[in-house]
């Protein structure tokens, strides 16, 4: 890239209805794992209309009332408007669950198996998954999608907080950042897309959406005379959620991580437990790369794992700083692989991810969150770097 360039990255609301799959998944996936820690859970739902359809392969003691997840979900996220055609009370809930594969379990399972080359656990499936962080902001994230996040955020607040009662749960938003020299110097563009009641006006949604969500959440001194600003744009948004998309979960996949800033390697996170790598691996290599650069061994940081289905060890490691290392990066590369473990098993107890926690992700990215409980965020290995290196 030149010294000169913008980035764009959006964000979506929790009535999005790619996100309102992603939400019932995750909820299924902590119901199971809140009575029962060793749940083997992959939750896919579909929603449409008035309908809702949860699938998987569920392996797991838990006692699940399916119908009222679905219902609990959709009623949290704010589909209880007369006006909805998908409504919590209303929906149509199918469910078409089965248990994993004897095939995959003993992949994943910490035992001998015919075949099988170790008797320790092994990952769920093949893959790659990458980690990414830059000292850009605060929370060790690139700007354009925490700008996007923090929009999305602010509209579900003021909505669920009842100040603003034309406001519908499906929302998009999108930030484009200008970039000096590597760094966020202005905000050229800011889009949001709400969905409204049938009476509000669009001047009344413009002006709401500039000063009390873009103007309240954005960096004032990135807010310049040229930033454009395109609300609604389409001029109504009233038909929107299931009613007028689908929704599958998995499909925000650079929602949930870096807006596009970094790789993905296209693997969904919601509604897997952590036996899956695509989840268990993708928030490993993000705790990794944090690390990095909260030890100030480089300004960005991009971390790339890839496992074989059923083997323990990961089958490559790879480190890529964009020439931002104040260290080189095989000295980096030494100490990552001195301070932590790649093994399945060894993330899972890293990180510990055997706990119902999955809700807090869903919505909003899955990096980037000031919340105790998403270990991955943490950084608590600086030390142990800094001295490996």
């Amino acid at each position: 890239m030149g010294n000169r360039y913008i980035f764009s990255s959006e964000s979506v609301g929790e009535g999005h209805p790619d996100k309102v799959a992603d939400t019932i998944s995750d909820a299924v996936l902590d119901a199971c794992l809140a009575q029962d820690k060793y749940s083997r859970v992959a939750c896919e739902t579909y929603v449409k209309s008035n309908v809702v359809i949860i699938g998987g392969e569920i392996t797991t003691k838990a006692k699940l009332d399916f119908v009222k997840i679905a219902r609990d979900s959709i009623r949290d996220i704010g589909y209880v408007n007369d006006d909805d055609v998908f409504h919590a009370d209303r929906v149509f809930v199918n469910v078409l669950v089965t248990q994993q594969s004897p095939d995959i379990a003993q992949g994943v399972d910490a035992r001998k198996a015919a075949g099988k080359k170790t008797a320790k656990q092994g990952a769920g499936d093949q893959g790659l998954m990458f980690g990414y962080a830059s000292n850009e902001t605060p929370e060790l994230m690139p700007a354009p999608i925490m700008f996007a996040h923090r929009l999305g955020r602010q509209l579900t607040k003021i909505r669920k907080q009842g100040k603003c009662g034309w406001l519908r749960p499906d929302a998009k938003s999108q930030v484009s950042v200008v970039y000096e020299n590597g760094k966020p110097v202005a905000i050229s563009n800011v889009v949001i897309s709400t969905q409204h009641a049938a009476d509000a006006k669009h001047g009344e949604i413009e002006k709401f959406c500039i000063e009390d969500v873009i103007r309240k959440v954005l960096p004032a001194k990135l807010l310049t005379d040229k930033t454009e600003f395109l609300i609604n744009p389409t001029g109504r948004f009233v038909v929107g959620g299931p009613q007028g998309d689908t929704g599958l979960t998995g499909r925000k996949i650079i929602v949930d991580s870096y807006g596009g800033m970094g790789r993905h390697g296209g693997g969904a996170f919601s509604g897997k437990d952590a036996t899956k790598v695509d989840r268990s691996a993708a928030y490993m290599a993000r705790w990794v790369a944090k690390n990095v650069v909260a030890a100030k061994l480089a300004d960005k940081c991009e971390v790339q794992f890839a496992y074989a289905i059923g083997h323990p060890d990961p089958v490559s490691v790879h480190v890529e700083t964009f020439g931002t290392a104040t260290v080189s990066d095989d000295r980096i590369i030494r100490a990552i692989n001195r301070v932590f473990s790649f093994q399945p098993a060894d993330i899972i107890d890293q990180l510990s991810l055997r706990r119902p926690i999955y809700s807090k992700t869903t919505n909003y990215g899955h990096f980037g969150k000031n919340d105790k409980d998403l270990t991955w965020e943490a950084t608590n290995k600086v030390s142990a770097l800094l001295k490996a290196v």
